[in-house]
């Protein structure tokens, strides 16, 4: 019985031993398929990103402000002597020439000031050339002693009186006729007048009722915008004086507006005078650009949308805006090197112009940007450029042009 037992528990052991001997086996062989059909090191592709290089334009700056419509000319008319009112010699509304004849006042008591200037003058005139003879028979006399020398000086006296008398007879004539010319009310200058401010048979020349109507020349016509201090700073650190042309510079400081229907007014304007003090309430100084308008389609009074050429970057390095990554630490884009790997490089950011912005320190013209693909990058990966035909059949905007063309 004892002997039975160690044999069942040699067996045992040895059924034990076969079955981790066949378990080793099994995880032998396995090891040996797993490192005979494990793949090799598979080499990783590079990315593929498409590139361009950094570009060189003349790059031209603006801004954008509310401007107002005013008149080169605003005239009013009024009337320089006192009278009623008798005729108007215009219509409201319409263009009217320079010295053009527009109100008539009341010429009676004019004219009759002028009748007796005339008059008086005549009779001085007569009271000269009798006093003269008087003096001219006197004279020779005296010389020879048959009159006296107070006859000679009460003489010349009445002489000398009778030509003071007649001067100012002259005068008088002269400012009745003036006056008399007053009475027909004229256009100062050529341009669209108003309404009549006053009716006919209204006395006029005494205060408050002496303005008749406006006139405005507005064949050409200035538009007032105001800038910001720092508008002008940034100007003066390009020695770019506002107001003030400069035969120097390649271009000058011109202004585009937006009518009201959003359409661009056909002509442009410069800019001819800035405010030389800014002001304290506002922080603006004023800026007048001058701005023809032969159609007259500008009104003195509208508002509108000035866009104004402040600066023009020559030879600006520049690159497109889909190339810049922006984060907290600031602006960076990459760039390819020679040995195809992409650099981070932070760079300093000026004015945006259409899709592009101006680089104003970290690049260099002709160096190789990445422009498309960056997403995945990291600094010192190998990058691949892409063909065009690659980028073209990526791009659903070229696939649908190809589309079209292929239907045609």
């Amino acid at each position: 019985m004892r002997i039975r037992q160690i044999l069942e528990r040699k067996e045992i052991i040895l059924r034990k031993k076969r079955l981790v001997t066949m378990l080793c086996c099994i995880v032998v062989l396995i090891a040996l398929y797993v490192i005979i059909t494990w793949p090799g090191k598979q080499e990783i592709e590079p990315p593929v990103v498409s590139v361009e290089p950094v570009g060189v334009e003349d790059v031209e700056i603006y801004g954008d402000y509310v401007g107002r419509v005013r008149a080169q000319q605003f005239v009013e008319v009024r009337a320089r002597v006192e009278g009623f009112l008798e005729r108007m010699a215009f219509a409201e509304g319409t263009y009217v020439k320079k010295n053009q004849v527009l109100f008539i006042i009341d010429q009676r008591q004019y004219k009759a000031k002028v009748d007796k200037a005339r008059a008086q003058l005549r009779k001085d005139s007569a009271l000269v050339r009798k006093t003269k003879r008087d003096l001219d028979r006197i004279r020779p006399l005296f010389e020879q002693n048959a009159a006296s020398r107070l006859d000679l000086d009460n003489a010349t006296a009445a002489y000398e009186t009778a030509v003071a008398s007649m001067g100012m007879s002259r005068a008088d004539l002269d400012q009745a006729e003036q006056e008399l010319s007053y009475t027909y009310v004229r256009s100062p200058i050529s341009g669209y007048i108003s309404e009549r401010l006053v009716d006919l048979g209204t006395l006029v020349g005494t205060s408050g009722k002496s303005l008749l109507a406006t006139v405005v020349k507005s064949d050409t016509v200035l538009v007032d915008f105001s800038m910001t201090a720092l508008d002008y700073l940034k100007s003066k650190e390009r020695n770019i004086i506002l107001g003030q042309r400069d035969s120097s510079r390649s271009w000058q400081p011109y202004v585009t507006i937006t009518l009201a229907d959003n359409s661009v007014y056909p002509y442009k304007g410069l800019v001819d005078f800035a405010e030389p003090q800014v002001s304290p309430k506002t922080g603006t100084f004023s800026v007048r650009a001058e701005m023809p308008n032969p159609d007259h389609v500008l009104l003195p009074g509208q508002f509108t949308k000035v866009h104004a050429l402040l600066d023009v970057r020559e030879n600006a390095t520049v690159v497109p805006q889909k190339a810049l990554i922006i984060e907290k630490g600031g602006a960076y884009i990459f760039v390819m090197r020679r040995d195809s790997t992409a650099e981070r490089r932070f760079i300093e950011l000026g004015p945006e112009f259409g899709n592009k912005v101006v680089v104003e320190r970290g690049l260099a013209p002709g160096e190789t940007i990445i422009s498309e693909g960056y997403h995945k990058l990291t600094p010192g990966i190998k990058v691949r450029v892409a063909s065009k035909s690659k980028l073209a059949g990526n791009n659903p905007r070229a696939h649908a042009n190809r589309t079209k063309d292929s239907d045609k």
